[in-house]
């Protein structure tokens, strides 16, 4: 059953719930799991996309049953997204603790405001911290809290745990490290910066990869902002273009303990795999913790795996205790005795899931959720999904193609493009997102999917784009009841290199939708209407050495 597990896990979707009929067949598993392997290879290759795409919806991963016990104040059913608390922990909020940011300003002033009232901690994940006056006001602010810190009456526990990724912090002679150094020397008590290095890039690799291009093999991609009982989930970098014109997604979710234990503890747990910065900025591992570069592989990639997964399923553990503490302490009060007695919390009305990806740990929930809402939306249901970055993984692309729901994907305009403009080959990447597009647009057109399947792409002058996730709308609904907000880009990298984490929100509260649908429409409203005009524009003549070289590369950005 395990070889066949592994199997499904690697082939294209609609592989595996082929293979989920045949139980005990590991020899046939393996070759379906090879078959379906070099499927994937050649279909890049084909014009047209195989028939069999038509039979994705079937043979597409089923829906884990729900296996936590009948509730009467959240029976099965209370909302059809329960079965990914099967995965990970689920946090039932209210909606009045969740709030959706718009601009880029809005997330940096709610951060220095946040850093400045906290007490008790403040975890950093994100891909690195820029250097420029911008990021120092964020330093500065850092540091005036841990000085009030120490000049209160009674000793302060205020701890500042900081991740970022070691390739891309250590970029240039003035980076992330030199950033964050006069913190470490300051607070040697107080503050911790980790420095994630990904286990592939190593030996003879790690020596002959300029920088800028080391990053390709994996990064830290994590972007969680925590500041005591509060968080910032956000696709945003540390990054004075993500303080002022590079818009992204943002949501606050204030005053949810449990949500933000669960963050602080994944992010202990990665920096305890990642190198640990000190005063001379050099770099050590944690006490007993394998090397990622130097040391053997599979031993640290098992020893990562275990160290976040007890935390995944340690929270899910504690999720289900306090779910039976809070509403069946006393299976004998009604409903109604217990509030009036005050001793329960409020039905929520909002649900939290954190779905993590960090494949190159063998940790793959976000793939398996993302999938699944994919191969799941009926026929009438609309998903709105969004990428700085358009470049969907196979299995994402022949679901997007082969089942039932309506799409509407924006991405970047070659203008909004982060690379737009870069020296070198980056300054080559804007083409190449234009080459996967065309080929993509070119498949909707000829499976005669323009109606079902629209691509928008997002323009705003002197701005660039970097907003991910999804909203979907459930048939006959004109407000989502469900949103992934988080780090991932739904492509390779996302998938298969990079440490990556983002959250699903289902609400029932018809305010929060609101503000989720006006997030939406925001976005949405600057962006234009892909057709096969607009790959006829000079702009997007696409050089044939970019096109050449776009499928060798395609996984690595």
């Amino acid at each position: 059953m395990a070889a066949v597990a592994a199997a499904a896990a690697a082939g294209p979707v609609f592989w595996r719930r082929l293979l989920g009929l045949l139980p005990g067949r590991p020899g046939l598993a393996a070759l379906l799991g090879r078959l379906s392997d070099r499927l994937g290879r050649n279909r890049d290759r084909q014009r047209r996309r195989s028939p069999w795409l038509l039979l994705a919806p079937l043979l597409s991963p089923a829906v884990p049953q729900v296996t936590s016990p009948p509730c009467c104040l959240c029976p099965e059913g209370v909302h059809r997204f329960q079965w990914i608390r099967n995965l990970v922990p689920e946090f039932g909020v209210s909606s009045s603790h969740i709030r959706v940011l718009s601009s880029p300003a809005e997330f940096f002033e709610l951060m220095k405001g946040q850093i400045r009232v906290a007490k008790r901690r403040v975890v950093m994940a994100s891909l690195y911290l820029g250097t420029g006056p911008l990021e120092q006001e964020l330093v500065d602010c850092l540091e005036s809290t841990l000085e009030k810190s120490l000049q209160a009456k009674f000793p302060s526990n205020l701890k500042v745990s900081i991740l970022l990724d070691f390739t891309r912090g250590s970029r240039g002679r003035k980076n992330s490290r030199t950033m964050l150094l006069p913190l470490l020397r300051r607070f040697p008590e107080q503050v911790r910066v980790s420095l994630f290095h990904t286990p592939h890039l190593r030996g003879l690799l790690r020596l002959l990869i300029p920088e800028r291009f080391n990053e390709t093999i994996g990064l830290q991609h994590i972007k969680v902002y925590l500041f005591d009982n509060s968080v910032i989930l956000s696709g945003a970098n540390l990054s004075d273009s993500y303080f002022t014109n590079r818009q992204d997604r943002y949501v606050f979710l204030q005053d949810c303990a449990e949500i933000a234990d669960f963050f602080t503890e994944l992010v202990d747990a990665v920096g305890d795999v990642s190198l640990q910065l000190q005063g001379d900025d050099t770099v050590q591992v944690v006490d007993g913790m394998v090397h990622p570069y130097k040391g053997d592989r599979a031993e640290y990639c098992k020893a990562a795996n275990k160290r976040v997964m007890d935390v995944i399923n340690s929270a899910r553990t504690r999720q289900q205790m306090l779910h039976a503490q809070t509403f069946h302490s006393n299976s004998l009060l009604t409903q109604e005795d217990a509030a009036a007695a005050g001793d329960r919390r409020p039905a929520p009305d909002t649900w939290i899931y954190p779905l993590i990806q960090m494949k190159p740990f063998e940790i793959q929930i976000d793939e398996i959720v993302t999938e699944t809402l994919l191969t799941e939306a009926e026929r009438g249901a609309k998903v709105y999904l969004t990428t700085g970055y358009f470049n969907l993984t196979q299995a994402y692309m022949d679901l997007v193609l082969g089942t039932r729901a309506e799409y509407q994907i924006l991405l970047a305009s070659p203008e909004v493009n982060g690379f737009f403009g870069a020296k070198g080959v980056a300054g080559a990447i804007p083409a190449a997102y234009v080459h996967i597009e065309r080929q993509f647009y070119s498949e909707v057109c000829s499976l005669g999917q323009q109606e079902r399947v629209q691509l928008q792409e997002y323009w705003r002058r002197g701005w660039t784009f970097h907003a991910k996730g999804l909203w979907l709308y459930l048939a006959g609904s004109s407000l989502p009841c469900l949103t992934l907000i988080g780090s991932p880009n739904f492509g390779y990298r996302s998938v298969h290199r990079d440490l990556e984490a983002q959250i699903a929100i289902v609400t029932e509260n018809q305010a929060l939708q609101q503000q989720l649908h006006q997030e939406q429409e925001q976005l949405y409203l600057r962006s234009g209407v892909v057709s096969s005009a607009t790959f006829e524009q000079p702009s997007r003549q696409v050089k044939l050495w970019v096109k050449m070289v776009t499928p060798l590369i395609k996984n690595f950005f």
